[in-house]
């Protein structure tokens, strides 16, 4: 378990500017965020890589108008659990639970539930 309070809150600050491109919209930071070799695995689907990911998220998403109210940031070493709802104009439309793994300052892979 890694007890650097520095190392602690880079990665909190990481997975919160995470969200907030992505509320933002802001996919040129959200690539940043990522490392290149990116996964995410989640109930529905499965993205290999950053750019599927990034490109998803930019093009296809089916609520893009959607903020992320953060429940929850836990740090612990290179992982991080996030519990939060995914609200559009007031309105939750789903809870979430995502798992980060940081490497190298980035984040490499993210498993994703939701109800």
């Amino acid at each position: 378990m890694d007890t650097d309070p520095n190392a602690t809150a880079d990665r909190h600050d990481l997975v919160r500017r995470y969200y907030d491109a992505l509320d933002s919209h802001d996919y040129a930071v959200l690539e940043q965020l990522l490392s290149p070799a990116f996964v995410q695995r989640r109930p529905d689907r499965t993205f290999e890589d950053r750019e599927a990911f990034v490109a998803f998220m930019r093009d296809q998403r089916p609520n893009p108008d959607t903020d992320h109210a953060l429940e929850s940031i836990v740090v612990d070493g290179d992982r991080v659990a996030v519990r939060g709802r995914v609200v559009e104009e007031g309105t939750v439309l789903f809870e979430f639970a995502d798992f980060f793994h940081i490497k190298d300052g980035q984040i490499d892979h993210l498993e994703t539930y939701s109800r």
